[in-house]
C-alpha cells in the first residue's frame, strides 16, 4: 500500500493550492470559500532525488524511476469539526486513513482571501485543529476503555491488558491538552508496541509536518508569523518547513529550464516542494536504496532500519523468500570511482547477508533462489 500524508488546515490557508503545485494539476479546487474541496484529492507524487539522475548517467540508464509518496488534500477543517461540525466526520475518516499529516498554516497576509475565522493568526489555527483532533481521540479512548479494562481484569486477557495500558498512556498526554505522539516521543511507548499502538489508530499519535504558507518575498527566508509556527512545531513534537504556495503553483507551469530561471530571480536553489516532499519522506522513517543498470536506474522505498532480505521483498516476495546475499555499495563509492568496475577494483563492492541493514543511498543487487 502506498504511503499517504494528509494535507490538512482551515478553509483558505492555500491547502489545495499546495497540493495542485505538488502534483502538478489543476485537480484540486482552490476557491476563496470554506469547504471547496468535499471529497479528498489524492496525487501520487516523485519523491525528489539528485542522486538518481547521477547513478543513471554513470551507469548509461534508459529510464529513471523516482521512489514515490500519496498526498491526500483533506476538506478544510473548523471548530466543532470533532462534533460533526462543517465536514468534520468526514474529514476525521480521511485524516485517520493517511500515515502521517501536513498542517498547512496561514502565514501570509491577503484582505483578498477571506479567513474562516476573520483573523490571520497561525498558531490559533493550528489550537483549532490540534483541539478538534484531540477531542476525537479523546472521545475514540474514553468510549473503548471500559470494555477493555473489564476484558484485561477479569478475562486475563493480555492483549486487552496491553491495550489498556497504550490508551492511559495516550490519555494522559490529551487531558493535558497535548498530542497523544507525546507519549511516544517521551519513550513511554516501547519499540515492540508500536505496532499495537498504531492499531489505536489515533489522529494525534501520527507523526506532524506543519507547513508554513508564506507569501511570495518571504518563501526563502520566512516571516514572523512562520517563525513562529516553527517554535511551535518544536514544542509539538512536529517537523515544520517554510513554502509559499503560490510560487509553487506558478513554478509547476514552467518547463524545467524557464524553472530554473525563475528560481533563480527569487534567490532560491530549489523549489519549496522538494523540501517538502522529502521532509514528508522523512517524517515517515523512510530512506531509499538504488538498484542501478543500463535498463533503469530505480530509487526503492524502505524504512529505516531496514534488513536486506527485508529491501529485497519491496522489489518482489520472492526476493526476500529466496534471499541469499546482496551485492553492496555505498553511493559515494559508486561515484567516485564511476560505477560498479571501479567500486570492485577499489574494493568497495561488498557481499552482505541476511543480517546486513540498509543504509540510505546503498546500491545493492540481491543474489536468490526460489
Amino acid at each position: 500500500m502506498a504511503l499517504k500524508v494528509a494535507i490538512v488546515g482551515l478553509p483558505n490557508v492555500g491547502k489545495s493550492t499546495l497540493f495542485n503545485a505538488l502534483t502538478q494539476t489543476a485537480a484540486a479546487q482552490a476557491a476563496n470559500y470554506p469547504f471547496c474541496t468535499i471529497e479528498p484529492n489524492v496525487g501520487d507524487v516523485a519523491v525528489p532525488e539528485p542522486r538518481l539522475d547521477v547513478l543513471a548517467r554513470i551507469a548509461g540508464s534508459k529510464e529513471i524511476i523516482p521512489a514515490r509518496i500519496n498526498f491526500v488534500d483533506v476538506a478544510g477543517l473548523v471548530r466543532g469539526a470533532s462534533k460533526g461540525e462543517g465536514l468534520g466526520n468526514q474529514f476525521l475518516a480521511n485524516i485517520r486513513d493517511c500515515d502521517a499529516i501536513a498542517f498547512v498554516a496561514r502565514c501570509f497576509v491577503d484582505t483578498d482571501i477571506t479567513h474562516v475565522e476573520g483573523r490571520i493568526d497561525p498558531i490559533s489555527d493550528l489550537e483549532i485543529i490540534d483541539t478538534e483532533l484531540m477531542l476525537a481521540d479523546l472521545e475514540s479512548l474514553e468510549k473503548r476503555l471500559p470494555q477493555l479494562e473489564k476484558r484485561a481484569k477479569t478475562g486475563g486477557d493480555k492483549e486487552a491488558a496491553l491495550t489498556v495500558e497504550l490508551i492511559n498512556a495516550a490519555l494522559e498526554e490529551l487531558r493535558a491538552g497535548r498530542p497523544a505522539r507525546g507519549a511516544y516521543e517521551k519513550g513511554k511507548i516501547s519499540k515492540e508496541d508500536t505496532k499495537a499502538w498504531n492499531m489505536l489508530q489515533l489522529l494525534t499519535s501520527k507523526p506532524a509536518l506543519y507547513v508554513c504558507n508564506v507569501e511570495e518575498g518571504s518563501a526563502g527566508t520566512g516571516n514572523d508569523l512562520s517563525q513562529a509556527v516553527t517554535a511551535r512545531a518544536k514544542i509539538d513534537h512536529a517537523n515544520s518547513v517554510v513554502i509559499s504556495a503560490q510560487i509553487e503553483s506558478e513554478i509547476a507551469m514552467l518547463d524545467p529550464a524557464e524553472r530554473a530561471e525563475f528560481l533563480e530571480t527569487l534567490e532560491l536553489e530549489e523549489p519549496g516542494l522538494n523540501r517538502l516532499i522529502r521532509e514528508a519522506y522523512k517524517l515517515l522513517g523512510l530512506q531509499s536504496y538504488f538498484t542501478v543498470g543500463p535498463k533503469e536506474a530505480h530509487a526503492w522505498t524502505i524504512p529505516v532500519g531496514c534488513t536486506a532480505p527485508q529491501a529485497a521483498g519491496v522489489i518482489h516476495s520472492d526476493f526476500e523468500k529466496g534471499f541469499i546475499r546482496a551485492e553492496t555499495m555505498a553511493y559515494d563509492d559508486y561515484v567516485k570511482f564511476n560505477g560498479e568496475a571501479g567500486a570492485r577494483e577499489h574494493g568497495k563492492f561488498r557481499q552482505e547477508g541476511k543480517e546486513y541493514v540498509v543504509k540510505d543511498g546503498d546500491i545493492l543487487n540481491f543474489r536468490f533462489n526460489v
